[in-house]
């Protein structure tokens, strides 16, 4: 497969203006970025929307006029929202935002959905009127011990088998947040070793740091994707401070082209890759 998807993660749910004078924070915004990725060759957009003092909320209404704002200017964007709690949702609530937006690609992290000792009967609703909805769902994963999990939750039937995407958080518990793009081969190693998720399902990775760029390349060169922008991290592989997301997807972009890879032909391929069942 000669396809390599970029996705632009240009916000997340924690940083704001303070941290860098272009990140987009409002739906404009938003809306303004993902015009301007798309341009430098981002195939899909990961949305966090905005309170208005600028929190990360998960509000069904604010995330409806985003994707409807997005889809206007860029209707070819695959646009994934998130359900990211940031110790401030339920997973009840992570179900009900889902189930009133009705996205096409969500990210949903395990370990939130479906935690040990959390309710099972809530996680297998979610995830299998998900998938009777063809909702492209990709899974969060912080560690190869939650790939271990995850399978272990398909042997069990509470995530269908073989459903979904996973996504590779690189990083986030490193010490400063620096990912090490080797940390990878910990989870493809786990990845190998599942019985329950295929091994063409695809996965994508996201890397806190300056070593985002190094991290994009190698899950490239694995067969992966990568998601780029700044709410993992601000900076080029050389340190330098990027301008804004663009500059970020460029640079990757570049990247991905000079190995040889190329963007999704279409919506729906990007849509598959996120997690769409086939």
């Amino acid at each position: 497969m000669t396809k390599r998807l970029i996705m632009s993660a240009p916000n997340g749910a924690r940083r704001g203006k303070a941290d860098h004078p272009q990140l987009p924070v409002t739906i404009e915004d938003v809306v303004a970025c993902a015009v301007n990725v798309e341009a430098e060759g981002a195939d899909a957009l990961h949305a966090h929307v905005r309170g208005a003092e600028g929190q990360h909320v998960l509000d069904a209404g604010l995330y409806k006029e985003l994707i409807l704002e997005v889809t206007a200017k860029c209707p070819e964007l695959a646009v994934q929202i998130t359900t990211e709690a940031v110790g401030r949702y339920s997973a009840q609530e992570q179900y009900d935002v889902v189930a009133a937006v009705e996205p096409e690609a969500v990210s949903v992290a395990m370990r939130e959905m479906a935690p040990e000792g959390g309710d099972m009967d809530l996680a297998r609703r979610f995830y299998h009127e998900a998938k009777e909805a063809g909702r492209a769902v990709q899974h969060i994963l912080y560690a190869p011990e939650d790939v271990a999990r995850l399978d272990l939750l398909m042997g069990e039937g509470v995530v269908p088998a073989g459903y979904g995407s996973q996504l590779y958080v690189l990083g986030r518990y490193a010490k400063d947040q620096e990912s090490d793009p080797r940390d990878l081969l910990g989870f493809l190693s786990a990845r190998d070793a599942a019985a329950h998720i295929a091994q063409d399902n695809p996965f994508m990775l996201c890397a806190f740091g300056r070593a985002e760029t190094a991290c994009g390349a190698l899950a490239f060169g694995h067969g992966g994707h990568a998601r780029i922008g700044f709410e993992n991290s601000l900076w080029h592989g050389t340190g330098k401070l990027a301008k804004d997301n663009a500059e970020r997807i460029q640079v990757v972009s570049h990247i991905r082209s000079e190995m040889g890879y190329e963007g999704a032909v279409s919506k729906d391929d990007v849509l598959k890759v996120l997690g769409k069942p086939q």
